[in-house]
């Protein structure tokens, strides 16, 4: 299946030359004159490396041969981060650079979201928020009322991030994985 120009979207999955990429920003332009334009930014998924394109409106681009299955994370040996098909109960392997700097929301027995390409394990997806226990941080200072104070905390997974002043250790805090924002604390 080929995708068509105005089916071109952030977070499209495509094959160029045989590899898949994912679409990571796409614009649209259309000139006083001649044919609208797609600017389009691609990763590849096997090497990392991004690709500009610019495509007309009747361009089309390859549909790409991966498959997306729902897995759960099991535990990191050294740089190897180990997940099993929740369905077949199959195990797959991701090295740390695969992983990339989303080790810091991966706890024990985690869901997540794994693409294969060719029958291997490409990437994996972190569910959208994660809540992680925070176990070490600074006091906060008393009298500190300015707004949007905040200061780094580190979490169970040893992730760090920031959070409001008023987060203490043992406090559990809910992570926006898309950006790595503090979004709210959990209530034990």
């Amino acid at each position: 299946m080929a995708y068509k120009a105005q089916d071109f979207r952030k977070g499209l999955k495509v094959q160029i030359n045989g590899e898949p990429y994912i679409m990571t920003s796409m614009e649209f332009k259309k000139p006083g004159k001649g044919n609208a334009m797609y600017i389009c930014k691609l990763k590849n998924l096997l090497r990392g490396t991004t690709l500009d394109r610019t495509l007309k409106g009747n361009d089309t681009l390859e549909e790409a041969d991966i498959v997306e299955t729902n897995v759960q994370f099991l535990y990191r040996q050294g740089d190897t981060f180990v997940f099993m098909d929740k369905e077949n109960y199959e195990q797959s392997e991701l090295t740390a650079e695969q992983v990339g700097d989303d080790w810091v929301y991966l706890k024990d027995n985690m869901d997540c979201q794994m693409t294969f390409f060719d029958g291997k394990a490409i990437i994996m997806t972190p569910p959208n928020h994660v809540d992680l226990t925070v176990t070490y941080c600074e006091p906060g200072a008393k009298g500190d009322t300015s707004t949007n104070v905040k200061k780094p905390v580190k979490t169970e997974t040893g992730g760090e991030f920031q959070t409001p002043i008023f987060i203490n250790e043992g406090d559990i805090v809910r992570i926006d994985t898309r950006t790595g924002e503090y979004l709210e604390r959990v209530k034990n």
